[in-house]
C-alpha cells in the first residue's frame, strides 16, 4: 500500500502529514518540548527568563527558539532590549487536530 493512501485513509492529507512531521521534528528535543510547555502555561515570556528557567547558554536557548519559530509553532517580537515569545494559538490548534487524526 502507498504512503499516500495510507494518510488519506487516516484523514491527512499529503500536506497535513508533511507539516504534521515538521512540527514534530520541530518537538524532537526535549529542551523545545519544555520552553513549548513553559509558554503555553505563562503565555508570554522573555527570552532571558528562559535562559534563567533551563540550565543552557542563552545562546542554546535562542538556537531552539528559533526551531520553534522556524516551525511557526512559537511567535517572537522584540520590544526595546527584550524579545518576547509566545505560542503561536493557531499553529499549536492545527496540530492538536492532526495529532487526533492519526
Amino acid at each position: 500500500m502507498e504512503n499516500s493512501m495510507v494518510t488519506e485513509s487516516r484523514g491527512l492529507s499529503q500536506t497535513e502529514v508533511e507539516r504534521l512531521s515538521a512540527l514534530c521534528k520541530a518537538l524532537g528535543h526535549p529542551v523545545r518540548v519544555q520552553i513549548l510547555n513553559h509558554l503555553i502555561s505563562k503565555g508570554v515570556c522573555i527570552s532571558g527568563d528562559l535562559s534563567d528557567l533551563l540550565p543552557l547558554a542563552p545562546s542554546t536557548v535562542s538556537e531552539h527558539l528559533r526551531i520553534l519559530k522556524v516551525a511557526e509553532l512559537v511567535k517572537g517580537t522584540i520590544d526595546g532590549p527584550r524579545r518576547n515569545y509566545c505560542v503561536d494559538e493557531k499553529t499549536l490548534h492545527d496540530f492538536k487536530l492532526n495529532i487526533a487524526k492519526l
